[in-house]
C-alpha cells in the first residue's frame, strides 16, 4: 500500500512539473519524492497542487523510469509449489517402498514354499526308506523256503543255507561232504556185501545231474546194517579227493536203511575203456530236463563196481541241499574207467556240478589195508 501511495505521488509530481523543467531535474525530483514519505509529497492542506507538465521527452523518460520502478521483482518459489514437489517425492518413495515390500514378500513366500516342498520330499524319502527297511526286516525275518539252487553264482554252494532255512546245515554243519581223504587210519575193514541183480530203472535229467532210479531189491550190508539202493547219479569233476587228487567224474550210489539212514557208495571214474552201464544210461537220456523215461530194458548195478573193493569210510553229509548229515560214505580206492566220448557227453550237459571240498573238522577216516 505504501508503494502505491508513493506511485500516486510521483504521478502528481510529474503532472505538476513545469513544461520547461529539464528532464534531469524532474528525474531527480522524482527520485527525491519516492524516497520521502508519502505524506511529504502531498501539497499543503487547502492548497491546490500546481500542475506542471514537462516536455514530452522528459515526460516519456519519467514514465519509463516510473514503470521500471513499479515493475515487480521476480517472484520466489511459492510455498505451495515446494509442498507439491515434496508430496510428489513422498508418493514416489512410498511407491518404491511398496514395490520392494512386495518383492520381499514374494521371495519370502517362495522360500516358504520351497522349504515346504523340500520337507515334503524329505518326508516321502524317509517314509520310503522306512518302508524299505521294514520290508527288508520282514523279509529277513520271514522263513525262507527256496527250492532253486546251483553249483555256481548266487545260487551256488556258498549261498545254499541262505536259500532255504531247512538247508542251514550247508553252512553250519560240522560233518559236511565231500572231503579230501588223507591220513586215514589203515585197518582191516570188513568186506561190504553187495546183493545187486538186474533191475528195471528210470532216469531223469533233473537240472543238476543225470539221476537213475533203480527198482527195489538191491541191497548192501555194512556192519550189520542193511541199506537198499535207491538211485545213482554223476558229478563232474569228482567231489571226493584222495590225498588231494580227484578224477574227471564220480558215480554216487545212494542207499537208505529201513530206519532212514543213508549210505553212499562212491566210484571214481577216469578216462580209459568204455563203461557199459554208463553207455546204457547215456543212450536213454530224456530229451527235456525234468522229463522221466522208463526204458523197457534192465541194468545190473554190479556193473558199476570196481573189481577190488578196498575203500575209505567216514561220516559225512549229502553233498547237495539240504546237506543232511550222518551219512555213511564208502569210497572205493580203485577207480573205474569211462571213454573220452562218454566223459565228453556228460561234460556238454554238466561241465561243473561238484560241491567244493569241505573241512574235515577232525573227523575220523578209516582206510582198508
Amino acid at each position: 500500500m505504501r508503494n502505491l501511495i508513493a506511485l500516486f505521488a510521483c504521478c502528481g509530481i510529474i503532472l505538476n512539473a513545469g513544461a520547461n523543467e529539464p528532464a534531469a531535474a524532474a528525474a531527480a525530483k522524482l527520485a527525491a519524492s519516492v524516497s520521502k514519505p508519502a505524506s511529504a509529497s502531498l501539497p499543503p492542506a487547502g492548497k491546490k497542487p500546481e500542475l506542471l507538465l514537462p516536455k514530452k521527452p522528459a515526460l516519456a523518460a519519467a514514465a519509463a523510469t516510473t514503470a521500471a520502478a513499479a515493475a515487480p521483482a521476480p517472484a520466489a518459489a511459492s510455498p505451495k509449489t515446494e509442498e507439491d514437489s515434496e508430496v510428489a517425492l513422498s508418493e514416489k518413495i512410498a511407491k518404491r517402498l511398496a514395490e520392494l515390500r512386495e518383492r520381499q514378500q514374494a521371495r519370502a513366500s517362495a522360500a516358504v514354499h520351497a522349504k515346504k516342498a523340500a520337507d515334503s520330499k524329505r518326508k516321502q524319502e524317509e517314509d520310503a526308506a522306512a518302508r524299505a527297511t521294514a520290508a527288508a526286516a520282514a523279509l529277513a525275518a520271514a522263513p525262507k523256503r527256496g527250492t532253486n539252487w546251483s553249483y555256481e553264482g548266487d545260487l551256488g554252494p556258498g549261498n545254499w543255507s541262505k536259500i532255504n532255512d531247512n538247508w542251514a546245515a550247508c553252512s553250519a554243519g560240522k560233518r559236511q561232504s565231500p572231503i579230501d581223504l588223507r591220513d586215514g587210519l589203515k585197518v582191516n575193514l570188513e568186506q561190504i556185501n553187495f546183493d545187486y541183480h538186474p533191475s528195471s530203472f528210470s532216469e531223469i535229467n533233473n537240472g543238476h545231474t543225470i539221476q537213475v532210479t533203480v527198482g527195489g531189491g538191491n541191497f548192501i550190508t555194512v556192519g550189520n546194517q542193511t541199506y537198499e539202493l535207491q538211485e545213482f547219479h554223476f558229478h563232474r569233476p569228482s567231489e571226493e579227493r584222495i590225498n588231494g587228487k580227484g578224477t574227471e567224474m564220480v558215480m554216487h550210489m545212494v542207499h537208505k536203511s529201513y530206519d532212514g539212514k543213508i549210505a553212499i557208495v562212491a566210484v571214481l571214474l577216469e578216462r580209459g575203456q568204455a563203461h557199459g552201464l554208463m553207455q546204457t544210461v547215456w543212450d536213454n537220456i530224456p530229451l527235456e530236463k525234468n522229463d522221466t523215461v522208463s526204458p523197457s530194458i534192465v541194468i545190473n548195478p554190479l556193473d558199476a563196481l570196481p573189481e577190488q573193493r578196498q575203500y575209505f569210510t567216514y561220516m559225512g553229509s549229502l553233498s547237495e541241499p539240504p546237506c543232511t548229515e550222518n551219512v555213511l560214505y564208502i569210497v572205493f580206492k580203485q577207480t573205474r574207467q569211462a571213454s573220452p566220448a562218454q566223459m565228453a557227453l556228460f561234460a556238454r550237459l554238466y561241465p561243473l556240478n561238484a560241491r567244493p571240498v569241505q573241512p574235515t573238522s577232525g573227523r575220523m577216516i578209516k582206510e582198508s589195508n
